[in-house]
Parts: C-alpha cells; sequence; structure tokens
C-alpha cells in the first residue's frame, strides 16, 4: 500500500509509472510530473480500467473510498465504467446543470443587475431543492413546495418571479430535447395572486410645480441638483442617469447616446436633449466635465454616484418614498405625456420599454427622433410652465 510519503517522493521519468495501492488501484504517474488515479478490474471476463481523477485533487483516502464503491458495484454484477457514464449523464440532465447553460446563453445580453437577480433567485431559491434533481422527473408539486416556501416568507412578487424563472428553464431543456414538458405551467393560479403596486410618482400638475420648485431651491450640492433636473427633464432610468458619461453626449447635436450595455433591453437609447436640459449640462459640465461620470461618486471620481442619492435627496425634500422615488419622473412623464396627447409610439420609444409588436420594433429607432425631440422640448417648456405656477397652456401636438 502506499503512503503519503511515498506519494510525495515519486519522480518523474521518461517512461508512464505505475505505483501500486493494491486490488487494482494504483497512480499513474507521466513525464510531465501530472499523477492520475486508476483502477483496473475485471467485469464480464474483460479486463477493464477505471479513472478516478487527479492527483492531489483526489486524495489517496479519496481513491480508495472510490475503489471501495467500484468493488461494490462489481460485487453487485454492475460495471463502475458504465454507472459513471451513467451518472455523468444524469448530472447533465440534473436541474442545476441545465439552468446554468440557459443562464450562460443568456446572461450576455441582460443587464448586470437583472443577472445578479436571476442568479440570486437560481441560487438561492431553486437549485437548493431542485439542482441534483433530473429535470424531465421534476413535478408540479415539488416546485410548488419551494414555491410554497417563499411565500411563507411573506414575499409573494418573488414566488411568482421564481416561477417564471423556473418555467424559463424548463422550456429550455424542452427545446434542447432533455425534458418533455414545463410544469410550471400545471401551477397557474396556485400561488397567491401579488396585489398591484402602484409607482410612487406624483402627476397632479400642481404638485408637479411644486415637486419643481423643490428641486430649484435644493441645498445638496450642485451634481445632485443637476441629477434631480436632468432626471425630470429625460426621465431616462435611475440607472441610466446615474452612469451616464460625457462621452456619449453631443451638446452640439443635442444628443445623449446610451450604449446598449447601459440599457435593459440592450438596445443602444437615444435621448434627444432641450435648451433646458442643455443648460443644466453646461450648469454641470465645470464640476465634472473633465472626468469620466456627468454624476461621481464624492468618494471617487472613477465611480457613477451611489443608487440612492437621486431618492435621499427626494426624502432630505420632504417627499416619502410613499409620495416620489427617482423612477417615479418616469411615471410622472409617462402619465402627463399621455394626457397630452401624443403619440404612444414616441412615449413608448422614449421611455424606452420593449415593443411587443415586432414590426414596429424592427423598425429604425432614429426614424422618429424628429418627432421624439419636438416631444422632449415640449415636455422641458410644459415643466417650466408648471414650476412658473402660471397658466399652464397645452404645449403637446399629437404629430410626430
Amino acid at each position: 500500500m502506499l503512503t503519503m510519503a511515498q506519494i510525495r517522493a515519486i519522480k518523474p521519468g521518461k517512461k508512464i509509472k505505475k505505483c501500486s495501492d493494491g486490488e487494482g488501484l494504483y497512480l499513474q504517474v507521466m513525464p510531465t510530473g501530472k499523477m492520475y488515479w486508476r483502477l483496473n478490474y475485471r467485469y464480464a471476463g474483460k479486463q477493464k480500467t477505471l479513472a478516478l481523477g487527479v492527483y492531489p485533487q483526489v486524495s489517496l483516502k479519496e481513491a480508495r473510498e472510490a475503489r471501495r464503491k467500484a468493488k461494490k458495484q462489481l460485487a453487485a454484477g454492475i460495471d463502475p465504467s458504465i454507472q459513471k457514464k451513467l451518472s455523468k449523464t444524469a448530472a447533465s440532465n440534473s436541474f442545476r446543470a441545465i439552468s446554468q447553460e440557459w443562464y450562460d446563453q443568456q446572461a450576455n445580453v441582460w443587464a448586470p443587475s437583472h443577472a445578479r437577480s436571476v442568479r440570486m433567485r437560481l441560487d438561492k431559491y431553486l437549485n437548493p431543492a431542485l439542482g441534483a434533481r433530473p429535470i424531465a422527473r421534476i413535478k408540479a408539486p415539488e416546485l410548488l413546495s419551494v414555491l410554497r416556501s417563499i411565500e411563507a416568507s411573506g414575499i409573494n412578487e418573488t414566488a411568482h418571479r421564481v416561477k417564471m424563472l423556473a418555467g424559463q428553464v424548463f422550456r429550455y431543456a424542452i427545446a434542447t430535447g432533455r425534458a418533455e414538458r414545463d410544469v410550471s405551467a400545471d401551477l397557474k393560479g396556485a400561488l397567491t395572486p401579488v396585489k398591484a403596486k402602484h409607482m410612487s410618482t406624483i402627476t397632479e400638475p400642481k404638485r408637479v410645480g411644486a415637486l419643481l420648485r423643490a428641486i430649484d431651491g435644493y441645498q445638496g450640492g450642485l451634481i445632485v441638483s443637476c441629477a434631480l433636473k436632468l432626471q425630470t427633464l429625460t426621465f431616462v432610468r435611475p440607472g441610466e442617469l446615474r452612469h451616464a458619461e460625457w462621452s456619449e453626449v453631443d451638446m452640439e447635436t443635442r444628443i445623449w447616446r446610451i450604449p446598449a450595455e447601459k440599457m435593459k433591453m440592450r438596445k443602444e437609447h437615444i435621448v434627444p436633449l432641450s435648451c433646458q436640459a442643455l443648460d443644466v449640462l453646461q450648469t454641470l459640465h465645470p464640476a465634472t466635465g473633465q472626468g469620466k461620470y456627468l454624476f461621481p461618486s464624492l468618494r471617487s471620481k472613477e465611480r457613477p454616484m451611489s443608487e440612492n442619492t437621486v431618492n435621499a435627496a427626494l426624502r432630505r425634500m420632504g417627499y416619502t418614498k410613499e409620495e416620489m422615488t427617482g423612477h417615479g419622473f418616469r411615471a410622472m412623464a409617462s402619465t402627463l405625456l399621455y394626457e397630452q396627447g401624443w403619440d404612444s409610439e414616441l412615449i413608448e420609444r422614449q421611455l424606452a420599454h420593449k415593443d411587443r409588436n415586432r414590426v414596429k420594433a424592427a423598425y429604425d429607432h432614429s426614424a422618429r427622433l424628429k418627432g421624439r425631440t419636438k416631444m422632449m422640448q415640449a415636455w422641458a417648456d410644459y415643466l417650466d410652465a408648471l414650476r412658473s405656477q402660471g397658466r399652464v397652456v397645452n404645449l403637446f401636438q399629437t404629430t410626430g
């Protein structure tokens, strides 16, 4: 039998060496210095060899345990090599393996935040319970048990999202020939319905005017003040705002081009800049224009400002999270633009929402830039009118 001292003393030679541990187990030493555990055995009258792993990743103790299991399988009339292949096949058809394969294919087109959320839901909720199970053998009650445990934690919306995620993995397994049906479809109506949540926002014109005046009077610093104003004028997503770079802004053409990798839908987004938005940028430029980000972190100019900065500023101005959030500027603009009669396609394109109509989605995103530019300037003028508390004139037209 081998000892650890003997193994550590092994030196590679010009030819392959075999250092026996007994009962068919040996360490195969290559001229390169690599060492592999092997087990020779006989099955159905034939000499066969089973690979048990690489030393030192597989220790002497682990190799002996593998030998013991192989001998037990032989005693039961099972060929260890065939059993190993079957085990590998089962592992590749497990929920964990298939979900990882699906995730690897999808994650490169997702926004980083979405990829992190999906990864977390797989690792926290689905894989612990279902990961080792062959996906084709998973039944609806098993998945429901996972979802019920999430509901029991009081996060019903998460349970619904995890159900949708599981369905995507099952459908991928069906497409790749490793499952026959999506069991999540059997759970329709089985979960507690999620109460609709309304976006915290302000849409009543007088209150919008008050908000704009509060932003004008904000005393928390130039950078945050400009962030609040540009958020109002462009109604981009908060993450898109705080990651904005000066290299993306063309003040001459009055265009802000947000690269696809920063967008939720992974498509470049064009934001026409109104005269008022341009004024904000010109005010901001002396403070941050020599750096990368429009709105850098107070701690490091190499990082964007915190995702909580805009919300913290709103709280400082006296607005609760139930009244207004950074994301609420999008709902505010959407509501008022629709009420003013603007073309829905112009609004949805400017919000960078996914177009469910594939024909429309294929339409060149810049084709209606003229109409969106007109809408964005009218939006800025409308906000000025609300801010001044004067008579608000309908500055919108339905032409696009």
